[in-house]
């Protein structure tokens, strides 16, 4: 089974499976199809977050690192002799190294069975042949094309085709990066076995083709999302040095279940500690369809994200932010109206963090949509996309790849992509646990999920949605582990975020009791939040959320997927 945030991505990995492919094989595939599918959400020059489990050992939850970390010359210092209070959402000088490409081919070598010439098949064919586009790439396109045209040439050269913006259906093509997946293919082809041709594309990708291009390109000083135009610090040698990884993940325990995430470099951790709040309160509080179970549910994630801005940071030391005692306390501070203060807790022997809290415009547009956004001023910022898969084996596999979107920072001619801008995470100032620090990775909001019972993976699900992708996948765990609803019951239910937090993208704003809902949720329910104080903004029935999910269902010895119909993109499907 297969599931993913686009149909094209899900049908190339299912069509692998049915190859004789397995789950790695099949979402390495469905991954490079989604840089074609959805270019303004995910591209090669960004990063991922990926969790896993084998069929060999199915209660040993893995961590897919591939978050590049920042360049040798990424100071606070730097920054600030450059006039910057602020990492700039959009332009080179926030760009980190980039690891999703190389965090792909990592997990094909270790753990799949397929050629590579095989699984890059699919994103070489949309390449040449083209991909239809989205309405929302399309709109994020309209949205920067002065950009481009004044400042970004390289990218309305590839995007802009004839200086116009094209339209949502019409094929879109990028002959330059399948030549850089055909480049990889053949790297390898006089390797003496299947890891030395995967090894040579590796070493092809960031040695060969994107350190000499992407740092002798964004070393001229270009536009920046503030309006000023600085180079880029990254060099060949940074982009070389990099090697995806493996880490053991982070667990927590929730009614009967595991789950498992990645460390404190990602926001991870805080839906473990909103999870091991919740599971203090009966399950009559933790029906996100109730005006108690929504309110509940809202408060408590603000405490865990304020917590998530005190305390996470690369490297973080967090022992004891997932103790059944200080969730004690942290629940002890849930009362019946929503607060308005920034809340995070006392960890023993820390001093949280305590970021700026500047002022937010709740109707600036496109706030909660989990859709990129683009300011006024043509400032940029993205959002994600998200691949799952579970294969006959057992072998199941949840990715969250970001990154490197279209309008991240102007496009490498030679590449047919940008690199992404993940830096703009990190704070200038050296007292924050995820302050820009040379070698460091920045603090993603990536943060895919594997669920266990009985010692054994039984559920990987994910979605974008930057600060809310934590958020949206709470109200899915909830209903399936407390509610006993179906995955897809889950994912279709009417959902709701906070915006009560410290913006994870530039130009890191806070808002003091801001919540996004779904008008399914009711009006009784509306009514009653806004009675407890919560600032309710309405974002129709359909919006919230681009969740997907696969799964295995022991019990009754059946495969399952489920996806978002939310934009009727995302699409599950196996057999």
């Amino acid at each position: 089974m297969a599931a993913s945030t686009h149909w094209l991505a899900t049908a190339s990995a299912q069509a692998v499976l049915e190859r004789g492919g397995n789950a790695f094989d099949a979402v390495v595939a469905g991954g490079f199809v989604l840089h074609l599918a959805e270019p303004h959400l995910n591209g090669p020059g960004g990063d991922l977050v990926g969790i896993f489990a084998t069929a060999d050992a199915p209660g040993e939850p893995i961590v897919l690192a591939g978050q590049g970390p920042a360049p040798a010359a990424a100071t606070i210092e730097h920054y600030r002799s450059e006039g910057l209070e602020l990492v700039p959402g959009a332009g080179g000088l926030a760009a980190a190294i980039p690891g999703a490409v190389d965090a792909w081919l990592l997990l094909l070598r270790d753990h799949g069975t397929m050629e590579l010439g095989d699984v890059l098949s699919y994103a070489i064919g949309y390449a040449h042949d083209g991909v239809p586009l989205l309405p929302t790439t399309a709109a994020t396109l309209r949205k920067v094309a002065p950009l481009f045209r004044e400042h970004w040439t390289t990218s309305a050269d590839l995007w802009l085709p004839e200086g116009g913006v094209p339209e949502p259906g019409e094929l879109v093509r990028n002959p330059r990066y399948a030549a850089v997946l055909e480049r990889l293919v053949a790297a390898g082809s006089s390797a003496a076995d299947r890891a030395g041709r995967i090894d040579a594309a590796r070493t092809e990708f960031l040695r060969e083709l994107v350190g000499p291009a992407a740092s002798r390109f964004l070393s001229a000083p270009h536009r920046h999302s503030h309006g000023g135009d600085h180079a880029a610090v990254i060099t060949a040698t940074d982009i070389a040095g990099f090697t995806a990884t493996y880490e053991p993940a982070l667990t927590a325990p929730f009614r009967g279940h595991t789950i498992a995430k990645a460390g404190p470099w990602c926001q991870g951790p805080a839906l473990l500690e909103a999870l091991r709040i919740l599971d203090g309160f009966d399950d009559d509080r933790l029906d996100p369809s109730t005006e108690l179970g929504a309110h509940t549910l809202l408060e408590t994630i603000k405490l865990a994200l304020a917590d998530r801005d005190a305390y996470l940071g690369d490297g973080a030391a967090i022992d004891g932010l997932l103790t059944e005692e200080y969730a004690a306390q942290r629940r002890a501070e849930i009362g019946d109206t929503a607060s308005r203060e920034w809340r995070p807790g006392r960890l023993p022997g820390r001093e949280p963090f305590r970021p700026p809290l500047r002022a937010d415009d709740l109707a600036s547009p496109g706030v909660g949509t989990g859709e990129p956004t683009v300011a006024a001023g043509g400032e940029t910022r993205g959002d994600t996309c998200h691949i799952d898969v579970v294969d006959r084996w057992g072998n199941i596999v949840s990715v969250t790849p970001s990154g490197g979107w279209l309008q991240s920072s102007p496009t490498i001619p030679e590449l047919g992509f940008c690199l992404g801008t993940r830096l703009q995470m990190t704070w200038l100032d050296e007292s924050a646990p995820a302050a820009l620090r040379p070698g460091a990775r920045p603090r993603t909001t990536l943060t895919p999920t594997l669920v266990l019972r009985d010692g054994r993976a039984m559920m990987a699900l994910g979605t974008p949605g930057g600060d809310q992708q934590e958020q949206w996948q709470l109200p899915m765990l909830l209903r399936m582990l407390v509610g006993r609803q179906s995955p897809q019951e889950a994912i279709d239910a009417p959902t709701l975020h906070s915006i009560a937090l410290v913006d994870s993208f530039w130009p890191r704003t806070f808002s003091p009791a801001g919540a996004y809902v779904e008008d399914r949720l009711g009006e009784d329910v509306i009514a009653g939040l806004a009675a407890r104080g919560h600032d309710v903004m309405r974002a129709g029935d359909w919006l919230l959320g681009r969740l997907s999910a696969v799964g295995i269902d022991r019990e009754r010895g059946v495969l399952w997927a489920a996806a978002n119909p939310r934009g009727m993109q995302g699409y599950a499907a196996g057999r």
